[in-house]
């Protein structure tokens, strides 16, 4: 039986079971085609104590981040929320060529380069030398390195943080603990940290069970957030909603002796957790049968297309979009191949699926009568980048909340 990754209590309820999958950013080379690939069962708990979601550890993060292939500067969307987030912060906390921000899981410098770009000092942290090498040629001073009390301490040690900026990075730490933990010593005494990550109460109420999968391993709500952050004596004071990733969270934070008051927003916000049942446990079993409704249109739709001699092809190779064709059963007879803008995607194949990846323009070759948006959270950019697909008449697909031709 597995323990809660938080509190240690026994995981005995079921949130959703999604099989057995490999590695999602696990992308095959035309040479591994013909080998085996590792899958590991993708079964999410809820916590009865706690209430935190989460899967059972089953591939070290040196085996998820060894070699990581997700850049964050290949997003456009992406890239606008986190210079807004850099002027808005700069100017509500102040901050100038005195300060120092610390970004947790930095990837390739996307966020920590606006702040440099104010004169103000910045530390990356982040686990995948081959990303922290693409940020150190921007500039941006680059520690390699896994975030917890050891890191934290030794960082510490020569300067603490006026700012902690860490974005969607608390699902994919297994020790959840030795993590927060390590804010609390690389912080100052009055000092800030702000965490994003997509919000539970979105994923159930959407059916975004595409976003579960290996690498993240817990999914958090305002309510077993705060009871983390409580334990290390840090107190969550004020919540902003966001739009990224389908429905997202920011909180804002300080050490408890701080003594900050809790906005309305805070409690906004929690109150709307609660009216929608996320303080019962026994709430989130529903959550199984919508997936399977999910499914069920997914197949549909594509085993239609193909009967009726329409060519569908995917567009993007995120993580989510492994998680929901394998879920599904979908490999290249349904979906002939899928793009990516990443040249580190581009050449490879889906991991499970074995889907081929080629660059976007190989969509203006084809002229395909469906682009299937996996990214389904940047569908909005994504139109847009591949207007010329509505030239010949083809059409968008989007697979959550369900199935919609755009």
């Amino acid at each position: 039986m597995t323990d809660c990754r938080f509190c240690r209590a026994p995981l005995t309820r079921t949130f959703v079971d999604l099989g057995r999958a490999p590695l999602s950013n696990a992308f095959l080379s035309e040479e591994r085609l013909q080998l085996p690939e590792a899958h590991y069962p993708l079964h999410a708990y809820v916590c009865d104590n706690c209430l935190l979601v989460q899967l059972a550890e089953f591939a070290s993060p040196e085996t998820i981040f060894g070699g990581y292939l997700y850049f964050s500067s290949y997003s456009d969307v992406w890239l606008r929320h986190a210079e807004a987030y850099a002027a808005r912060i700069i100017e509500r906390l102040r901050l100038d060529a005195s300060s120092l921000v610390v970004e947790v899981a930095s990837n390739d410098g996307y966020l920590l380069q606006y702040f440099r770009q104010g004169g103000i000092n910045v530390l990356g942290v982040e686990p995948a030398a081959n990303i922290a090498d693409v940020a150190r040629a921007k500039g941006i001073a680059t520690e390699v390195a896994f975030f917890g009390v050891t890191t934290a301490r030794r960082l510490a040690a020569a300067r603490q943080a006026d700012l902690i900026c860490a974005n969607n990075v608390l699902a994919h730490v297994p020790g959840l603990n030795d993590f927060v933990a390590g804010l609390a010593i690389l912080l100052k005494p009055l000092g800030t940290i702000t965490v994003e990550f997509p919000h539970l109460l979105r994923l159930i109420a959407e059916r975004q069970f595409d976003t579960i999968y290996h690498e993240h391993f817990s999914y958090f709500s305002l309510l077993s957030l705060d009871r983390v952050f409580a334990h290390h004596d840090l107190t969550v004071v004020d919540v902003d909603r966001l739009t990224t990733h389908g429905g997202s969270l920011r909180i804002h934070a300080c050490h408890s002796t701080a003594g900050r008051q809790r906005t309305v927003r805070f409690h906004e916000v929690l109150a709307e957790e609660l009216a929608a049942g996320l303080g019962d446990a026994a709430t989130y079993e529903r959550f199984g049968a919508a997936v399977i409704d999910v499914k069920c249109d997914v197949l549909e739709f594509l085993i239609s297309a193909r009967r009726d001699g329409k060519t569908v092809v995917g567009y993007g190779a995120p993580a989510k979009g492994n998680t929901l064709l394998n879920y599904c059963g979908v490999g290249p007879e349904l979906m002939r191949f899928t793009v990516d803008r990443s040249p580190h995607k581009q050449g490879r194949y889906l991991p499970g699926s074995q889907i081929p990846i080629f660059a976007p323009e190989h969509i203006l070759t084809v002229r395909p009568d469906y682009v299937f948006i996996l990214p389904w959270n940047l569908r909005a950019e994504i139109v847009e980048q591949m207007h010329a697909v509505r030239e010949w008449g083809g059409r968008f697909v989007v697979p959550i909340p369900r199935v919609a031709v755009l």
